[in-house]
């Protein structure tokens, strides 16, 4: 009989919490390493009616299987890679091919359904999840639907629920599971000894340059582009593999994750004959079980892969972890290093190469968003509007956060008598509304208010260049200086250069309350690089002091009023789809 850990039971307490007063699917996100076979043991057991528990794959069925059984309680296994169909026990483990061609009398009388790395689960209506879910639901009127996994965030679709139970709506667009009941960082999984503590080693010696690969449609490299660059950079990978058995001397086991098939092949031929084998998803499923049972049993030192050992994978002597393909999901990255953080009597650390020269970071959270540039960080950025501390890519000088990219508030509570979920309306990056002045999400085509036609600042911009009254500045520097008006009152004039010289002008005024606002919302709401504080601007000399905190826009239009030009719309870097110009240049 196991003893649960403490945020294995934290886990299982959260689930029993949510199903007692919601219906609707949930998850758990669990750090690879975790034990979310214990999780749903734990759970099975103490369900009261009958329990399925669905894996993608034989290993998972086997795993889960096998953890159960370790309290000594009767369980069945319905998959046919495994030899076996039972479908009488309370406690049903099956794989998700088996169970999608099972007949409907399969389906009854379930109380309770678990999956096992549920980000597989597709809304597709022809998909065998769906269909699986389908007869479950409507054999089994209030069924509970849990899924656990280790990576929430897919790249393509994006996370596959949509409230966290921090207070934070991740997505308003359609998922199956509704809420992350639980959620557990990688960070306190070593931090408490959970898991081997990773030595990370980034750009040793040599690495690949990915840096000009773009991301498909479904959120992944193009295998065709990925090769181009290999084929390229072909001399690197026997330095790289030199250096990954240079460094393995005194390591039990090393799992290599390579880019496609060729590379895998490539590295295979580089590595010391008979002490390395290779696993690809063209392997057959018999040979592939030869091979991981040798490598287990550390008959071969290495094992290279391609994409099939990212999860349900369980080799504790792994101390090296080797990467050789690029990824831009952390969640994927952070699955991949958790393969050698298991736990081993003989294992003091584990060694992780990386030759992307992407620059994951191993505990940094899941953004949600494709990191905008090489020097961004994950910084906090706290809601003026509801107070909730938002997490989005960003620059710091110091401790202090100078600039972020995130559009709008994350922060989102549930009503209590309806469990509708409502999410903050604040936005830190916006268009405004020529006919209301309203703010709106960058990314809308019509206000929110008025339902006027929102003009993208594309067309702004081609709209202005057929106007005769109109002015076009690409500004390449902004200047802030103190002068008087005709009459000798202070005044604020901030200038916008052009390379050659040519410039455009706006004024502000302090004197009064409305004059300062006016400032704030006409222009620090639109220039400050980090958006959300609330600048308090009461004279010219503060600001002076914040200078180093606006941007300048990417465009300028203007009008002509009289004899004068006058600035009708700003169109910034984070509005437009021109390139971005600068990451973060100050303005003195």
């Amino acid at each position: 009989m196991y003893t649960l850990r403490p945020y294995q039971q934290e886990a299982v307490d959260a689930t029993v919490r949510y199903f007692r007063t919601h219906t609707s699917p949930a998850c758990i996100v669990l750090p690879t390493g975790a034990g979310k076979s214990l999780v749903i043991a734990e759970l099975a057991r103490i369900a009261n009616g009958r329990v399925l528990v669905l894996a993608h794959v034989k290993e998972l069925v086997e795993q889960n299987h096998d953890k159960f059984s370790s309290y000594g309680l009767e369980s069945g296994i319905y998959s046919a890679g495994l030899g076996r169909k039972d479908f009488s026990q309370k406690v049903i483990f099956g794989s998700i091919q088996s169970i999608a061609r099972s007949d409907d009398d399969f389906f009854k009388d379930f109380s309770l359904l678990i999956i096992d790395e549920c980000h597989r689960v597709s809304l597709e209506a022809s998909s065998q999840y769906q269909h699986v879910l389908s007869n479950l639901q409507k054999m089994n009127e209030g069924i509970c639907i849990l899924g656990l996994t280790a990576t929430p965030y897919r790249l393509g679709l994006g996370w596959i629920y949509q409230y966290h139970m921090k207070g934070l709506l991740r997505t308003d667009k359609e998922r199956f599971f509704s809420h992350c009941i639980y959620e557990l960082p990688l960070s306190y999984m070593i931090r408490h000894e959970y898991l081997t503590s990773p030595v990370l080693i980034d750009s040793p010696v040599a690495c690949y340059d990915f840096s000009t690969l773009e991301l498909g449609k479904d959120g992944k490299y193009a295998t065709p582009d990925v090769e181009s660059i290999l084929q390229d950079q072909s001399r690197i990978t026997p330095s790289i593999v030199a250096h990954i058995v240079e460094l393995s001397k005194d390591r039990m086991g090393v799992m290599l994750f390579t880019s496609t098939v060729r590379h895998a092949k490539e590295v295979l031929e580089c590595l010391p004959t008979g002490e390395a084998l290779l696993v690809t998803g063209e392997t057959p499923i018999a040979q592939r079980d030869h091979i991981i049972a040798r490598f287990k049993a550390q008959e071969v030192k290495y094992l290279v892969n391609v994409s099939v050992l990212t999860t349900g994978f369980d080799a504790p002597h792994v101390d090296l972890i080797a990467i050789l393909r690029p990824t831009d999901s952390v969640s994927l990255y952070q699955q991949i290093v958790g393969r050698g953080l298991r736990l081993h009597e003989k294992k003091i650390d584990c060694l992780i190469l990386d030759y992307t020269g992407l620059g994951h970071d191993i505990f940094s959270p899941e953004i949600g968003e494709k990191k905008p540039n090489s020097d961004s960080e994950a910084v906090d950025v706290i809601c003026p509007q509801c107070g909730h501390d938002n997490v989005f890519w960003g620059i710091k000088l110091g401790d202090v956060v100078v600039e972020h990219y995130g559009r709008k508030c994350l922060g989102a509570h549930e009503d209590i008598d309806t469990q509708e979920i409502v999410n903050c309306a604040y936005l830190f990056r916006f268009k405004r509304c020529p006919s209301c002045q309203c703010e709106n999400d960058i990314s809308r085509r019509y206000c929110s208010t008025c339902n006027e036609i929102l003009v993208d600042p594309d067309t702004v911009l081609k709209e202005a260049m057929s106007l005769k009254d109109a002015h076009i500045l690409r500004c390449d520097s902004m200047t802030f200086e103190k002068n008087t008006d005709k009459k000798g009152n202070s005044r604020l004039e901030v200038r916008y250069y052009d390379i050659d010289g040519e410039h455009l002008s706006e004024y502000f005024y302090f004197d009064t309350y409305s004059q300062r606002q006016g400032f704030y919302y006409n222009f620090v709401r639109a220039h400050i690089r980090n958006p959300g504080p609330r600048f308090d601007v009461q004279s010219l000399e503060q600001v002076y002091l914040c200078i180093k905190l606006f941007a300048k826009p990417r465009f300028i239009v203007a009008r002509k009023s009289h004899k004068f030009w006058t600035v009708r719309e700003k169109i910034f870097d984070w509005e437009s789809n021109f390139p971005r110009q600068e990451e973060i240049h100050f303005i003195d």
